[in-house]
C-alpha cells in the first residue's frame, strides 16, 4: 500500500467513523465514506486489547497486505477504516482475508 493511500490523520479517521456508514463481522469494523479524491485510502486501527506493539504491527501488516490484494485503489473515491477485533486473533490469514474481502463488497 503507497502512503498516499494510507489515511493518518486522527481527524480523518474520525470523519469517516461518524459520517461513514459501517459493516461488522466476527473479525472486523469497516467504516466507509466518500471522499472528493480519486483514489482510496485505507486506514487500519489495531487495539491495544489485541496485543503489544510489536502483535499490533504484525497484524496491520497482514491487514495491508490483505487489502493490497483486495482493493483496486484507483477505480473508486473512497475512504476505508478497517478495524480488528479480538476474533482476528482466532482465525487463520486465508479466513481472515475472506471476511475482509467480504465486508470490502460492500463498499461498492
Amino acid at each position: 500500500m503507497r502512503i498516499i493511500n494510507r489515511i493518518k490523520a486522527s481527524e480523518d479517521f474520525a470523519l469517516t467513523i461518524k459520517k461513514g456508514k459501517a459493516q461488522r463481522d466476527q473479525s472486523y469494523v469497516i467504516h466507509f465514506s466518500e471522499n472528493e479524491l480519486n483514489y482510496i485510502r485505507v486506514g487500519i486501527s489495531v487495539s491495544s486489547k489485541l496485543g503489544n506493539a510489536v502483535a499490533r504491527n504484525h497484524i496491520k501488516r497482514q491487514i495491508r497486505s490483505m487489502c493490497d490484494s483486495l482493493i483496486e485503489y484507483n477505480n473508486h473515491s473512497f475512504d476505508i477504516v478497517i478495524v480488528a477485533k479480538q476474533n482476528y486473533l482466532n482465525n487463520s490469514y486465508n479466513d481472515n482475508k475472506e471476511s475482509l474481502r467480504k465486508l470490502l463488497h460492500f463498499c461498492r
